[in-house]
């Protein structure tokens, strides 16, 4: 990479991240100007234009990063090839130190979005997104009737339900400041929960 386009890369990653810290916030992504993003990154309008073309792609590229990064962390975790309950202890706690990190307000904003963007690149993201974790969660439950910490007889579309149901509750604005401090214990009741039963 030559000197320009490592400074290009560079500013375009400044953008993003002051755009992040303005969506990161109470105000919510709609009362976010170009002009907030170009103070807050310290770079010209036509700069953001340049790389980005429109204040909604950069929204956009916010998400796509966070979305990556969440996948990048899920499937580093699954590698490790840990025992069931220390793989799925680490996904719940990563899960919640990304819920923390961002505002209520982001997050929100980011499921609404997503669902208003069917069929966008962001969507077809999140879908993949969706697809590789279940994915791996399923390869996780497998790892986990094999160790004996999951009965047989919840089937890995039960299990899948049951963790998106958790997922959606949390999505929830009433809901997601409350459940934040009780991820250890909802992942040990799980984990428990799911346990065959010594007779």
């Amino acid at each position: 990479m030559n000197g320009f386009d490592k400074r290009q890369k560079q500013k375009k990653q400044q953008i993003l991240q002051a755009a992040f810290d303005l969506m990161n916030t109470d105000r919510g992504i709609k009362n976010i100007k170009i002009e907030d993003i170009v103070d807050q990154a310290n770079v010209s309008k036509t700069s953001i234009f340049n790389y980005f073309g429109s204040k909604e792609n950069v929204i956009q590229e916010v998400f796509k990063q966070f979305i990556n990064q969440m996948t990048i962390e899920a499937t580093a975790i699954i590698n490790r090839n840990d025992s069931f309950e220390e793989t799925f202890i680490a996904l719940s706690l990563n899960k919640a130190r990304l819920l923390q990190k961002i505002n209520r307000q982001l997050y929100l904003d980011m499921m609404a979005y997503m669902v208003s963007k069917q069929g966008s690149d962001i969507s077809i993201l999140m879908n993949e997104y969706t697809h590789i974790t279940s994915n791996m969660i399923i390869d996780l439950f497998a790892r986990g009737r094999k160790e004996g910490k999951i009965d047989s007889k919840y089937s890995d579309e039960f299990l899948l339900l049951y963790i998106q149901s958790f997922v959606e509750g949390v999505s929830n604005p009433k809901i997601y400041e409350q459940v934040l401090p009780y991820i250890s214990e909802w992942t040990e009741v799980f984990l428990k929960g799911f346990a065959p039963v010594n007779k």
